[in-house]
């Protein structure tokens, strides 16, 4: 892999890059999803959900301070800052689906419908997340609805702040990137 910047490359080095930043991202994604689908997160009944999504929104936070830094750091930041949002979405979406999914083992009566699946809670979360609410599955109770309340909100954040975070990590690359380029002015 080149360590020229970006605009030096030619196209053909260009896509490469993208297209190995996309498969990267799309074989995390997959990952994260075959561990949402894998997780015995039907066991796990007796562990506390605000703790369990406090504990998610924590390590999410971690992901996202990691990202920066490897944006910060990367020869190619506007890439990494495209696969970095290619992961933190899934995960986010995935960390709630997850939660939906595990409310919904504890107590039925959370949502409309009979047995909120895996299948069906990640698609609650995604309709939630796009703010599309077919009304199909709804939050009946009050903690089903707080913890979509928090939802909501922290999708506002993820699509501006987080976006924003990561357009500055790569806008601080840029300057470090111009800074050692640039060769100091005579005394």
């Amino acid at each position: 892999m080149s360590t020229a910047p970006t605009e030096s490359l030619s196209a053909a080095q260009r896509r490469r890059l993208v297209a190995i930043g996309l498969l990267r991202a799309l074989a995390t994604t997959v990952l994260v999803i075959a561990a949402y689908y894998l997780l015995p997160l039907n066991k796990l009944t007796g562990i506390s959900l605000g703790v369990a999504l406090a504990v998610g929104i924590l390590a999410l936070t971690a992901l996202v301070v990691f990202q920066v830094r490897a944006i910060i750091r990367h020869r190619h930041a506007a890439l990494r800052a495209i696969e970095a949002l290619a992961i933190t979405v899934p995960v986010f979406v995935l960390l709630f689906a997850a939660t939906y999914f595990m409310m919904e083992q504890g107590n039925p009566d959370n949502f409309n419908v009979d047995s909120l699946t895996r299948t069906d809670s990640l698609y609650f979360t995604v309709t939630v997340f796009a703010t599309v609410g077919f009304g199909d599955i709804t939050a009946t109770s009050q903690a089903a609805r707080v913890v979509v309340i928090a939802q909501m909100i922290l999708d506002l954040l993820v699509l501006g702040l987080v976006v924003k975070v990561f357009l500055g990590a790569v806008e601080i690359n840029r300057g470090r990137q111009t800074t050692q380029q640039d060769p100091e002015p005579p005394s």
